[in-house]
């Protein structure tokens, strides 16, 4: 042993990410990036890179990482602005980790600009399933365009659909 020596347990965390650009660019959740030593992204067709953390703000919870990749396909973002009570959407993601990744789930807006206590922002509220390892990942429309990153999921005892999303529009100009 030595001075300052660690244990060999090393803490592992996962959760989701958008691919903002082809060359690279991945906004996920800032808790999701929040304390890690090294990250590594697994894309869809499970090819792996480790990534570079570009930037986080914990108190809106975003974060950009990159890879060192071209040629990826990235998300479609649409106007979040223009969502409606009602409006069908789907949540993309990994809950639970890579044991489930690429799910997806189907629910509706339920609300708009949702107050969370001591959160920066206002959220977009849906009953779309989104658990652990969802953070991060995208909130969809109908036309696949990403609209939301999910975030987070009020989780007591009956509760049940009560998941909320960073809106895009809000996310964009602080990504």
């Amino acid at each position: 042993g030595g001075f300052g020596q660690q244990s060999g347990l090393q803490e592992a965390g996962e959760g989701s990410g958008i691919i903002a650009t082809a060359d690279g660019y991945i906004i996920t959740n800032a808790h999701v990036v929040s304390g890690a030593a090294s990250l590594q992204v697994v894309l869809s067709d499970g090819t792996k890179y480790e990534a570079e953390l570009i930037g986080s703000d914990t108190v809106t919870d975003l974060a950009l990482i990159k890879i060192n990749a071209s040629g990826l396909t990235p998300a479609e973002f649409g106007n979040s602005d223009d969502l409606k009570v009602a409006e069908m959407v789907m949540a993309v993601g990994n809950p639970g980790g890579m044991a489930f990744q690429s799910s997806v789930t189907v629910g509706y807006v339920s609300a708009l600009n949702r107050e969370l206590s001591g959160a920066a922002m206002k959220y977009i509220q849906t009953d779309a399933a989104i658990n652990p390892g969802n953070s991060g990942g995208a909130l969809v429309n109908m036309y696949g365009q990403v609209i939301g990153i999910n975030t987070s999921k009020i989780a007591q005892t009956d509760y049940e659909g009560l998941g909320f999303a960073i809106p895009i529009s809000s996310a964009q100009p602080i990504i």
